[in-house]
């Protein structure tokens, strides 16, 4: 099974960044709307805890964490790739910077430009481990446009030469990278700084509008723990020889971002390798799952 199933809402950053890479490879895709906070009752069968968004799901293979996310569209998908005129190395590295450097900044200056529930305000807590101060992010806008006036600026060089996208002629993984923090805030706080400084930049993001979500249809969440449950993991047994901590296949193991929502997915490891480890999961209302994780931003330890 490949059909393609993003878990996501509306206005979260990061799966505006998947579904870009969807409309620039064209690809079909079903829509799966989950809780801005939690719980989130539908999704954490699939995940076992993981709570960041998006997640994607392809039969009973659960994908975590857009690099991952991005890297499995385009060995599934290579058509119209996230690579054009680039390499995979550069893109990945550009694109890593680019959402540990420029989300947090362009997330703090947008958040206090809209009323937002108090649900909201604590679930965030909870997910950051530190409180969110709406008075505070407003004192701190200068200082948030100043880190990103001078990001943007690198990006504002790279088309100074009238080069369509970041990379060249072609969309790349670049794109879908640096344009989410940017949609963020156009959507949050319109045009305004630091975005005003560079209407080249505001040019690119026109043109990414314009390359769409590829084809979505809605799915219900019931519907896509059934199609788990009636699938079955594809992901296959590996081993890393070069692994630092010699784990192997079979070990019972932890997975957790070392960053925010740091909520740890337990389970029996099937395959581990450079950039990649995946867990082997039971649960009554998915039945067995394999739960994709990357490497990078990721700490892997014995289970508890």
């Amino acid at each position: 099974m490949t059909e393609i199933i993003l878990h996501h809402f509306p206005t979260s950053p990061f799966a505006e960044k998947v579904r870009v890479a969807f409309g620039i490879k064209q690809l079909a895709w079903r829509s799966v709307i989950i809780p801005m906070i939690m719980p989130k009752p539908d999704l954490m069968p699939l995940t076992g805890g993981y709570r960041k968004t998006p997640v994607m799901q392809i039969g009973a293979d659960i994908y975590c964490d857009t690099q991952l996310i991005l890297r499995e569209i385009e060995r599934r998908f290579p058509e119209r790739s996230l690579y054009s005129g680039t390499d995979a190395g550069t893109a990945n590295a550009l694109a890593f910077w680019s959402d540990r450097n420029l989300f947090s900044p362009a997330v703090g200056l947008a958040f206090p430009s809209r009323a937002l529930p108090a649900a909201f305000l604590e679930d965030r807590a909870k997910f950051t481990g530190r409180e969110i101060n709406i008075d505070q992010l407003k004192a701190a806008a200068p200082m948030l446009v100043d880190q990103l006036r001078v990001q943007l600026e690198w990006f504002d060089q790279m088309l100074s030469d009238g080069r369509p996208f970041l990379l060249g002629q072609h969309p790349t993984l670049v794109d879908c990278a640096a344009y989410h923090p940017c949609w963020f805030m156009r959507v949050n706080i319109g045009e305004s700084p630091p975005l005003t400084e560079f209407p080249r930049l505001q040019a690119w993001m026109d043109r990414v509008k314009a390359l769409g979500h590829g084809s979505r249809s809605e799915l219900d969440s019931k519907d896509a723990l059934k199609i788990a449950k009636e699938a079955q993991p594809q992901a296959s047994r590996k081993e890393d020889a070069h692994d630092p901590f010699g784990r192997k296949v079979g070990d019972k193991v932890q997975a957790v971002p070392d960053d925010t929502g740091r909520d740890p997915v337990s389970g029996e490891l099937v395959s581990i390798s450079r950039d990649e480890i995946v867990i082997l999961r039971r649960d009554e209302q998915v039945g067995e799952v394999a739960v994709h994780f990357p490497r990078a931003g990721f700490i892997v330890r014995a289970a508890q």
